[in-house]
Order: C-alpha cells, then sequence, then structure tokens
C-alpha cells in the first residue's frame, strides 16, 4: 500500500511495516512514528540573497533543504538559526 503525505513523500507497507519513502525513487527514510529528516541529506546555507531582498532576512537566518539520498530530490524545505534541531514531521502509525 501506498499513501502520499505530501507531494515529495509517501506512506509504503510492506509486510506490516509502514515506512516514510521519497514519493520519487522509494528510498525509504524512516518509520512510519519516527522522524525522516535525519535520514535525508540536509544543505544548510545563509539566507541573504536568495530570493532577492525581500527573503534576505539577516545572515544568520539558514535554508535547510533536505534531499533524498536515493536519488537527489528535494523533499522539503524549512528556515532556522545555526544550531537549531530540525522542525519534527512524524506519521504515526
Amino acid at each position: 500500500m501506498t499513501r502520499p503525505l505530501s507531494a515529495t513523500l509517501d506512506l509504503r507497507e510492506s509486510g506490516g511495516a509502514r515506512s516514510i519513502c521519497c514519493a520519487a525513487c522509494g528510498h525509504a527514510l524512516a518509520d512510519a512514528g519516527q522522524p525522516w529528516k535525519p535520514a535525508a541529506t540536509v544543505r544548510e546555507r545563509p539566507m541573504v540573497g536568495i530570493a532577492g531582498a525581500p527573503y534576505s532576512t539577516g545572515p544568520k537566518v539558514q535554508l535547510r533543504e533536505f534531499f533524498c539520498p536515493g536519488c537527489g530530490a528535494l523533499l522539503d524545505t524549512e528556515t532556522a538559526l545555526p544550531g537549531d534541531p530540525f522542525l519534527t514531521d512524524i506519521v504515526r502509525p
């Protein structure tokens, strides 16, 4: 069974186990009920100049991009200060 969670993530069930997977390639990132972002490839960079002056919030604010380690698809983004923990996205089984 496959159920879309977002445009980039699926909930997949196989053999009674549920996993959060990349919608593009099916790479399993985490068991349902666990955070998936730590399993992703993460790129962090300052927001300054990324999308023009309206989005240049200051030199400390970072854009985090989460990519599938299997195929490189962009899965999600968030903004944070350096050292902040990831925003936790958990799907309950």
